[in-house]
């Protein structure tokens, strides 16, 4: 049986960054693409930074309540947040 053919959108050549690559394969299923890729091998060295700070024990309880009710980490909450706050104040 022959595959019809899907219409789609043509991949862009360049992402400018990687919220345009993410924001493009939201809005977009892979698998109308499958026939473009190909296998890639690559090594990635991620270097994390830690930053400790500390919480009165009471807010860190309540934030990981909060974070938990939300399905996310406690850091990805408080990061999410700060984030926010931080644009607000610039």
């Amino acid at each position: 049986m022959a595959r019809s053919k899907v219409k789609r959108d043509p991949i862009p050549k360049h992402f400018k960054n990687v919220e345009e690559a993410s924001e493009f394969w939201d809005s977009h299923d892979l698998a109308d693409y499958w026939d473009l890729t190909r296998e890639a091998h690559f090594e990635v060295a991620i270097q994390r930074r830690v930053f400790l700070t500390a919480l009165e024990p009471t807010l860190a309880k309540t934030l990981t309540t909060l974070a938990h009710k939300q399905g996310v980490s406690t850091e990805t909450l408080i990061n999410v947040w700060l984030t926010e706050k931080a644009k607000e104040a610039a």
